[in-house]
C-alpha cells in the first residue's frame, strides 16, 4: 500500500497540473480575445500600434459633441474635418493640451474609440495598453489619464516617457552604456533626454512645440496684418513655408481669411517673416536643449560629441531646424525616417520586450 502522504503528493502534483492546464487554458482563451495596444495620444494626433500588425490608426485628436445630449459626433480625422464649421450645438474640441487631460470626459470616449476601432469593434477586447506621456507629467496628470485608458477598457496600463519611447523607435542602442540623446518635438510638448542602459539620466520637458508655433502665427497674422485664419490655416503656414533657419531661396506663400471686420482678405507672406514669427519658440525649444547638454554627466558628453542629437516628432520636419540646432550646439544632428510616428514604434516594441517595459514604465 502506497504510504498516505505518497498518496496525497499524488493527488496534489495531480491537482496542480489541471490547475497548470486550466490557467493555460485561460490564458490561451483571453489571448483570443485580447489585442494589446501602443498609444501615442499626442496634443495633435493619435497613433495606435496594435500587437502583430503595426500602426492601425494614425488621426488627429479631435471630438466633435452635441452639447445638448452629450452624444459623441465625430472621433478623428471626421471630427477634425468639422472643426471651426460646426453649428452651435455641435462642438469639436482637442481633448489633449500640452501632452496631458484637457478634457477629461471627451479624452476618455476619444480613448473608447480608437480602441474599439484598433481591434476590429470587438465588444469583448480588454487590451494591455502602453502610452507615452511627457516626461515632467504630474501624478495628478498621470492618474487622470491612467483612468481615463481604464474606463475607456482598457484591462491593464502602462505609462513611459515619450522622449524614451521615440528613441527605442528610432533604433538607438538605449540598453549600451553610452550616452544617446533624442529631441521628440509633438504638438503639445517637447522632450528632450539623455538615455544609457535603460534608463533616463537626465530628461527636461517644456511645453511648447507645433502648436505653440501655430499659435504664433495665429497672433501675428491678426496682430500685423488684421487676418483671422483658423488652426489648419496656421498649421499649413508653418508647413509649407515655415523655418529655423535661412533656406535656399525664398518663399511666398498666400493666404486668405477675414478681417476683424468680417470682410475676406488675402495677403501674402514670405518665409523671411514666419522665420522671425517661430523665433520665440524655437528659442525656447533650443534652452532646453542646452539646458540638457549643461547638466548631462561628463562621461556621457563625449558619447554626445559622437553620437550628436537625433530629432523625432512631428516639429523635426520644420525646415533647416536641425540646421539651427546643429549651429547653437556644434554637434551633428539626425531626423529619424519617420520621425511623426517615433513614439508609437517604441511604444509598440515594447509590447513584445515586457523585461523593457517593466524597465522603463512609470511607477
Amino acid at each position: 500500500m502506497r504510504p498516505f502522504y505518497a498518496l496525497l503528493n499524488g493527488h496534489v502534483s495531480q491537482c496542480n497540473g489541471q490547475m497548470s492546464k486550466n490557467w493555460y487554458r485561460s490564458l490561451s482563451i483571453l489571448n483570443l480575445f485580447s489585442s494589446d495596444l501602443a498609444i501615442d495620444l499626442g496634443t495633435a494626433n493619435t497613433l495606435v500600434y496594435a500587437k502583430g500588425k503595426g500602426i492601425v490608426i494614425n488621426e488627429p485628436s479631435v471630438v466633435a459633441i452635441n452639447k445638448n445630449s452629450g452624444e459623441v459626433v465625430a472621433v478623428g480625422r471626421d471630427a477634425k474635418d468639422v472643426l471651426g464649421r460646426t453649428p452651435g450645438k455641435i462642438e469639436a474640441i482637442k481633448p489633449m493640451r500640452g501632452g496631458v487631460i484637457a478634457d477629461f470626459l471627451a479624452t476618455e470616449k476619444m480613448l473608447a474609440y480608437f480602441i474599439h476601432k484598433a481591434n476590429n469593434r470587438r465588444v469583448l477586447v480588454r487590451p494591455r495598453i502602453v502610452i507615452g506621456v511627457p516626461g515632467e507629467i504630474t501624478p495628478v496628470e498621470r492618474r487622470a489619464l491612467q483612468e481615463a485608458a481604464y474606463r475607456a477598457g482598457a484591462r491593464k496600463v502602462y505609462l513611459v516617457e515619450q522622449a524614451l519611447a521615440a528613441a527605442v523607435g528610432a533604433g538607438l542602442p538605449i540598453q549600451e552604456p553610452s550616452g544617446n540623446m533624442v529631441v521628440d518635438i509633438g504638438g503639445g510638448t517637447t522632450d528632450i533626454a539623455v538615455i544609457s542602459m535603460s534608463g533616463i539620466v537626465y530628461s527636461r520637458s517644456v511645453r511648447v512645440a507645433g502648436n505653440e508655433m501655430d499659435e504664433a502665427i495665429t497672433q501675428h497674422m491678426r496682430q500685423k496684418h488684421n487676418l483671422l485664419i483658423g488652426e489648419r490655416t496656421a498649421e499649413k503656414i508653418k508647413i509649407e513655408i515655415g523655418s529655423a533657419y535661412p533656406l535656399g531661396k525664398p518663399l511666398t506663400m498666400e493666404v486668405k481669411g477675414r478681417t476683424i471686420e468680417g470682410v475676406p482678405r488675402t495677403v501674402t507672406i514670405g518665409d523671411c517673416e514666419i522665420r522671425e514669427v517661430l523665433s520665440e519658440p524655437i528659442a525656447t525649444i533650443l534652452n532646453a536643449i542646452r539646458v540638457t547638454l549643461e547638466r548631462t554627466p561628463p562621461e556621457l558628453s563625449g558619447d554626445l560629441s559622437g553620437h550628436g542629437i537625433v530629432l523625432t516628432g512631428g516639429g523635426a520636419l520644420l525646415q533647416n531646424l536641425d540646421e539651427r540646432i546643429r549651429e547653437e550646439t556644434g554637434l551633428t544632428v539626425s531626423i529619424v525616417d519617420d520621425p511623426l510616428s517615433s513614439v508609437v514604434l517604441g511604444t509598440g516594441k515594447m509590447l513584445s520586450d515586457l523585461h523593457l517595459l517593466h524597465m522603463v514604465a512609470i511607477d
